[in-house]
């Protein structure tokens, strides 16, 4: 399996989550090897999409590099990741990726708009070797060797609308599409409301949001998918772990996890060569080239 970018350059726009702000953004195609680019057109700065410019994960992903950020990068990277684009320019006209409804469907719609294109050279996936591990007291994220892209996600929540929530997920494209894109970001109107007063989530809204009370979420529209709100943690987990620079095959579980705790996992897997092996796709890999048709 060759490598791919996407076909056309493409353009959207969308509001940010935290500034309010619309924020333009577009896709465009590069070369083999050149990995996933963000630009800052307005400031004239690229940032590698890599684990080593990552600057914040309190709320969101956000890298940065020479003083110049971009926040909430992982809906986006989520679509990228399950459209198999490895080398894909997203320039941007502020410091952040627009939310659009809070989940990743609006970025798939700009991919297939965009199409996909092959490249002259074999693509190359990240095998895990061994179990790895990183905790925050309860709470973990955990990767372990497998023959397939698996993901097992669980969140207990002390509230009567999420509660305790467990999915299991086997990684492809269509079942990405199907299972996991549509699934919306969801926070609590205590912590909007303390954001608020600090000059952030301006753009947030029950447009890009479940936004949920103490008792009951305030959407008026039902919720996507029965259990939408674990669902929206392996998306979220998928685009973080994009930062891993390749596709990756191994069992990803996660108990409660978060943007940090995905982050402190991408950079234990990538600290030690023994934790994983390379390989490409040219190699008899049958079962890798379905995961990631």
């Amino acid at each position: 399996m060759r490598q791919r970018t996407i076909a056309k350059k493409v353009k959207g726009v969308g509001i940010g989550l935290h500034k309010g702000n619309p924020v333009e953004i577009t896709l465009e195609p590069l070369e083999a090897d050149s990995g996933i680019i963000f630009f800052r057109a307005d400031l004239n700065i690229t940032i590698e999409a890599t684990p080593k410019n990552v600057v914040d994960t309190k709320m969101a992903t956000v890298i940065g590099k020479n003083g110049a950020v971009i926040s909430t990068i992982e809906h986006l990277l989520s679509a990228i990741y399950a459209y198999g684009i490895d080398n894909i320019r997203i320039s941007l006209n502020a410091d952040e990726v627009p939310i659009m409804d809070g989940s990743a469907t609006s970025f798939c719609m700009l991919l297939d708009e965009a199409g996909i294109r092959e490249l002259d050279k074999n693509r190359k996936v990240l095998v895990v070797k061994k179990d790895i591990i990183y905790k925050d007291g309860d709470k973990f994220v955990k990767v372990m060797p497998s023959k397939k892209a698996l993901y097992n996600f669980t969140i207990d929540f002390n509230h009567p609308i999420i509660g305790k929530e467990e999915y299991s997920f086997e990684f492809s494209r269509s079942n990405y599409i199907k299972e996991i894109s549509k699934a919306r970001t969801f926070g609590f109107l205590k912590d909007v409301q303390m954001l608020r007063s600090m000059g952030l989530a301006l753009g947030g809204s029950l447009d890009n949001a479940i936004v949920l009370d103490e008792k009951k979420m305030l959407n008026s529209d039902p919720l996507r998918y029965e259990n939408e709100f674990v669902r929206h943690k392996i998306l979220d987990a998928i685009g973080d772990l994009t930062l891993l620079g390749m596709p990756f095959v191994g069992k990803y579980e996660s108990f409660a996890g978060s943007h940090h705790l995905n982050h402190k996992l991408t950079l234990a897997i990538l600290n030690d060569e023994s934790n994983y092996e390379i390989k490409s796709f040219d190699e008899k890999l049958p079962e890798l080239s379905k995961v990631y048709a």
